[in-house]
């Protein structure tokens, strides 16, 4: 048994004193534990949930054109993977959802980590985007057009154990040629991709930047809209009703904008970029106002979005108007939930002992996040 002694406990449940105590990879006492095998005196500071990152792509290094990693061999992305993964744990982060990767790549990096073959936080994964032929990330998804092609191409990624199906409603930033909010995939396609996943109780995601897209993905029943980035008032009032998750990705913009294309970042991509992080603060008033359910997610892997750097998506989102508490509570239990786990997302007994321990409480400082003092995923020190 380890236990930490003497925290401020800090989850979206509020915050109390208790010692936690961890065995079999599992919280197994919140409160006053009697002396364990392993102890860490963590008085002053304050044990939280492990953060969870609903977008990811770990094949994806950040470098300025990431369009360059299809010349690579999938046992060189392979290995991308797994040293994308090692520092997204290290630097706090218990789960990942993956949104796309070649062929069965991130499946199979789902399979390996919980086999303790390679370390990493816990994957949800869904193999290969489903894209319009020639439309946003068809250089590394699955080619698909019409409600025939579409239900094909689900199938084949359930075949290959895909916990998720993700697909592209809308063109994006990072393809040349596509256009950032025009609708791709249309609602009878997508409705045919939803019926499809559902069949075997798979939830669904949607790239969509444009309202016209977004609007198609909610009527269509996905599961979470990615990006949302030119969302208008009616579409965020659909997503409330519907109860469609919203997963902004801000660090996305964030990376291109900040180093631009004197850094190599193509300068198509640095345009597009620039035209959608003008409209995210419009986003989030919407979203805010309507009362949309939000999770977090960065896009890790995308132009200077390195997967060491996630924690700073939370202070992103307290730029653009949610609290601190609001940023808890999307990146652990609002999380946690899109993802389909029952058992992370807060610090309780019977929990899966995915923990980290921050030098300052997360609810008034929110960059807390980004300098754990120590990272516990299922139970194992990390650091």
């Amino acid at each position: 048994m380890l236990v930490l002694r003497g925290a401020d406990v800090v989850d979206a449940n509020g915050i109390r004193e208790a010692d936690v105590a961890v065995e079999g990879g599992q919280i197994v006492s919140v409160g006053d534990v009697p002396a364990a095998d392993e102890e860490i005196d963590v008085s002053g500071k304050f044990v939280a949930p492990g953060l969870i990152d609903a977008h990811v792509h770990m094949m994806m290094d950040g470098r300025p054109d990431v369009i360059s990693v299809v010349s690579e061999n999938e046992t060189m992305l392979a290995y991308r993977a797994a040293a994308n993964l090692r520092s997204a744990l290290e630097s706090g982060v218990t789960a990942v959802r993956d949104l796309g990767a070649p062929t069965s790549l991130a499946i199979d990096a789902r399979d390996a980590v919980d086999e303790g073959i390679i370390d990493g936080p816990r994957v949800v994964a869904c193999g290969e985007n489903v894209v319009m032929t020639g439309g946003h990330g068809h250089w590394f998804g699955r080619e698909a057009d019409g409600r025939a092609e579409v239900k094909k191409a689900v199938r084949e990624q359930l075949k290959r154990g895909a916990d998720v199906i993700k697909c592209m409603a809308t063109g994006g930033v990072l393809t040349e040629g596509a256009i950032t909010g025009a609708p791709e995939l249309d609602e009878g396609e997508l409705t045919t991709l939803v019926e499809a996943a559902s069949a075997k109780r798979v939830p669904t995601a949607a790239h969509a930047h444009g309202a016209d897209g977004i609007k198609n993905a909610v009527r269509a029943g996905i599961s979470s809209v990615e990006h949302g980035t030119f969302m208008d008032r009616e579409a965020a009032e659909l997503m409330a009703e519907r109860g469609t998750y919203w997963v902004p990705t801000v660090k996305a913009s964030h990376g291109i904008l900040t180093e631009g294309v004197e850094a190599g970042i193509p300068e198509y991509v640095v345009e597009k970029g620039e035209e959608a992080a003008d409209s995210m603060a419009d986003a989030f008033e919407y979203a805010l106002d309507a009362g949309v359910k939000i999770a977090m997610g960065t896009d890790a892997g995308t132009p200077f979005n390195f997967h060491a750097d996630i924690p700073e998506e939370l202070e992103l989102m307290v730029e653009y108007g949610l609290t601190p508490e609001d940023a808890l509570e999307a990146a652990t239990v609002n999380a946690a939930d899109l993802l389909g786990f029952s058992d992370v997302g807060s610090i309780e007994e019977g929990y899966r002992a995915d923990i980290v321990v921050l030098d300052a409480d997360p609810r008034e400082d929110v960059t807390a996040w980004q300098s754990p003092t120590h990272v516990v995923s299922h139970g194992n020190i990390v650091r």
